[in-house]
């Protein structure tokens, strides 16, 4: 027994030292970007309700509209980098977009140019998802994509609760003036971009792959195959799951939270988000995925449950903590998913069509999130959610059975 938990501990060490440094240094770039994010983030949704005066309903479509436009443009860079060969150049195109929109933020004097920003710093997202994803499968040894994804993911959500946390402490230190925290927000995204540029080196192209005339062609699309499709459906019906993270911070407002204080919402559902992507990763290269996924779902239904009845600071803790854990246990294992079942010279169109149709999805769910909560309040919105996982629950399951008969045909 105890040479058993002696095994089982140093197989975590073992596995970091295996990862290439391409992809640590991946996670860096995703750390830092989302560090200068989401201390914007954290602060936008608030800044927009109670400093602006706009509606929830509002807020749901700008957060929709944000996320479906990167979704669609990682459609086109996702393709783009299966025709040239080439990923690093979009991915750094991408953060380098992202990086210099982050001072119009501070520089904005009206919500329409919060909202031009948030568009454009979402484009920058679209350029560079579908591209880094590919860059990572790529890198990352067959055997070790799961682990690669869930250390990048990881490191990404590092980014996700530093962010937030330095957002409450310069609050407090500027008196909670907005524009001097979104000007210190700006330096880590530039960072980023450096690491990316002189750090992170693209593997040469296999000589034996095609090259890929037409990506977005229905003939190519069509070599992505049905197991691809349906990995596609089920991420999707997670989408409509679950809604925009800006409804975390609501809630944590609508509990009676300072406004200073809101963001230890994102802090603590990235926390989770960060510690349990390593390990799902880890076991989705030895687990069946069908199982991890399932886990994911149990947690989003527990999260929106708690959400939907909190009434105090600890239960929306709670809540928030449980929606964490349901993200890492599914987001990166979704990614390797798409990585594992689709051509490797098709892997940035691959990405890009699972991020157009999630983010066409989160579109709807964060619309329907945000009139249910001006209709009936955040109860419905997360009951809602938690029905939306139920039924995603029977799909999955229907999944399984599908492609178990299909393998066994």
């Amino acid at each position: 027994m105890a040479n058993q938990e002696g095994t089982a501990a140093a197989v975590m060490p073992a596995t970091y030292r295996r990862i290439p440094a391409g992809i640590w240094a991946l996670g860096f770039v995703s750390m830092l970007m989302d560090i200068s994010s989401e201390m914007i983030h954290a602060l936008l949704p608030v800044y927009m309700v109670s400093v602006l005066g706009i509606s929830m309903f509002a807020v749901g479509v700008i957060e929709g509209i944000a996320e479906a436009t990167a979704s669609i443009t990682k459609v086109f860079s996702g393709a783009l980098s299966d025709w040239l060969g080439r990923r690093k150049f979009l991915a750094a195109l991408g953060y380098g977009l992202a990086a210099v929109t982050k001072p119009i933020f501070p520089l904005a004097s009206s919500l329409d140019w919060l909202i031009a920003a948030r568009f454009v710093d979402r484009v920058g997202k679209g350029i560079r998802g579908a591209p880094r994803d590919a860059l990572v499968a790529d890198i990352a040894p067959p055997e070790l994509r799961g682990a690669s994804f869930g250390l990048r993911q990881s490191l990404d959500t590092v980014g996700a609760f530093v962010g937030p946390l330095l957002a409450i402490g310069l609050m407090w230190l500027t008196a909670d003036h907005f524009q001097r925290v979104l000007w210190i927000a700006v330096l880590p995204a530039f960072l980023s971009v450096g690491v990316l540029l002189f750090v992170v080196k693209e593997p040469e192209r296999p000589r034996e792959f095609r090259h890929v005339r037409m990506p977005l062609h229905r003939d190519e699309l069509g070599r992505l195959g049905r197991s691809y499709w349906w990995v596609v459906a089920v991420a999707a019906a997670f989408t409509l799951a679950r809604f925009s993270d800006a409804f975390l911070i609501l809630k944590a407002q609508s509990i009676g939270l300072p406004i200073a204080l809101v963001p230890l919402a994102l802090v603590l559902m990235s926390l989770a988000y960060s510690l349990s992507a390593y390990p799902a990763g880890m076991l989705s290269d030895k687990m069946d995925r069908f199982t991890i996924l399932a886990i994911g779902l149990v947690l989003l239904v527990c999260a929106d449950l708690t959400l939907a009845f909190a009434q105090s600071v600890i239960g929306a803790g709670l809540g928030v903590l449980l929606w964490g854990l349901h993200m890492g246990f599914t987001q990166g294992l979704l990614t390797k998913v798409i990585a594992d079942t689709s051509p490797a010279e098709l892997r940035g169109t691959a990405f890009g069509m699972f991020n157009l149709i999630t983010g066409l999805a989160l579109l709807l769910a964060s619309v329907i999130a945000g009139t249910l909560w001006d209709l009936a309040g955040p109860r419905g919105t997360f009951l809602a959610g938690a029905g939306f996982a139920m039924l995603t629950m029977i799909g999955l399951l229907v999944v399984r059975t599908r492609l178990s008969t299909q393998a066994g045909a």
